[in-house]
């Protein structure tokens, strides 16, 4: 019981020690971690590539690592550029968008009977003093270029993952003299690399038929930078739980201070949540099914620690470590419970 007992302390000033050094080196981390998935999300590509009915099979592996090559590089090079050229002029409709907002307030006051009618200037003084959607669309532009040149350093880290992957295999083979070691590094790599990989990849395309959805409904309506809003669905798609309900959200912030009519703001959000239903009760199963078996509760769990952790990147990344932890884990005995408490119903894959 005394040794079971130090173990369990040693293990959390051991889980202590990690956390703290994960937030200090957030800045280095972090780009190391996103490199790594976009390679599993191309290592995922170029599996979903071979199983292309009649070419598939007959297109070489280095062609199909060229073209999910081409693919994710296009995206990202496509989205940076839609960023910037969005935001001179998010920029430039900022106090449009402003006085809208409180045409709106204004309205509702309205309509539920206010007894004291909100005037432009207590509006002002309430809402312009507290919050300056200005100010706050410039800080969230600002953000966004600085992850367009985060994204140059993680195409740099891709690109030497990339060439060390050919050496791989010798590497692990020459990590442990014993043959029973190197094996199971093998195996756990290669589950890893299935499971982690499939998970990204299948999201990522669920992620880009999502965002191009969106983007037409978004357009068919008339709310102003559709593109970027599928673009940034797309993106939401890797976030579990919240990612869904930002999709919704944010498109129909902008149609109130856009639209600042009711019927129209209805509409956005009605589209979009039947879309959001859609893909997340019927589309996201059918092909996600449970590709990482993992507890909805740990999912939680690890968005809000990753989150605290690393902010918005870790709630991209959540999923992904969480799933890398759990196959690790079930791989030796003395984590094996951790693995099977983390698990969607108590069995692990490799039972």
């Amino acid at each position: 019981m005394n040794a079971r007992l130090q173990t369990v302390v040693h293990a959390s000033i051991l889980a202590l020690i990690i956390g703290w050094v994960l937030y200090v080196g957030k800045s280095i981390f972090v780009p190391i971690v996103f490199s790594a998935l976009v390679v599993y999300v191309m290592i995922g590509i170029t599996r979903l590539l071979a199983k292309t009915p009649l070419v598939g099979a007959r297109l070489p592996l280095q062609v199909r690592y060229a073209l999910s090559v081409v693919v994710i590089s296009l995206l990202v090079a496509a989205m940076a550029l839609l960023v910037l050229a969005n935001v001179e002029r998010m920029r430039m409709l900022a106090p449009q968008y402003q006085a809208s907002l409180l045409g709106a307030i204004q309205s509702l006051a309205v309509r539920f009977g206010v007894e004291n009618e909100p005037t432009w200037a207590t509006l002002r003084t309430i809402l312009l003093d507290q919050v300056s959607v200005q100010s706050l669309i410039g800080t969230t532009m600002a953000s966004a270029g600085s992850l367009v040149g985060s994204a140059i350093v993680v195409g740099l880290y891709v690109t030497f993952l990339l060439i060390e992957q050919g050496s791989l295999a010798a590497k692990v083979d020459n990590v442990s003299t014993d043959p029973r070691h190197a094996a199971l590094l093998r195996q756990i790599i290669a589950n890893i690399n299935a499971r982690v990989g499939s998970y990204l990849a299948l999201k990522a395309v669920l992620g880009a038929t999502q965002g191009l959805i969106s983007f037409f409904i978004l357009w068919f309506l008339g709310v102003e930078f559709a593109a970027f809003w599928g673009v940034v669905i797309a993106m939401l798609n890797f976030v579990p739980y919240i990612g869904s309900m930002l999709s919704v959200a944010l498109p129909v912030l902008l149609a109130v201070v856009q639209f600042g009519d009711l019927n129209s703001v209805l509409v956005v959000l009605v589209s979009l949540s039947v879309l959001q239903f859609f893909i997340g009760n019927f589309l996201d199963p059918y092909l996600m099914g449970n590709s990482l078996n993992l507890s909805p509760f740990v999912i939680l769990v690890s968005l809000t620690v990753w989150t605290a952790l690393w902010g918005i990147a870790g709630a991209f990344l959540a999923i992904p470590i969480t799933a890398v932890m759990a196959i690790i884990f079930s791989e030796f005995p003395g984590t094996r419970p951790l693995a099977i408490l983390m698990s969607r119903n108590g069995t692990l894959s490799n039972d």
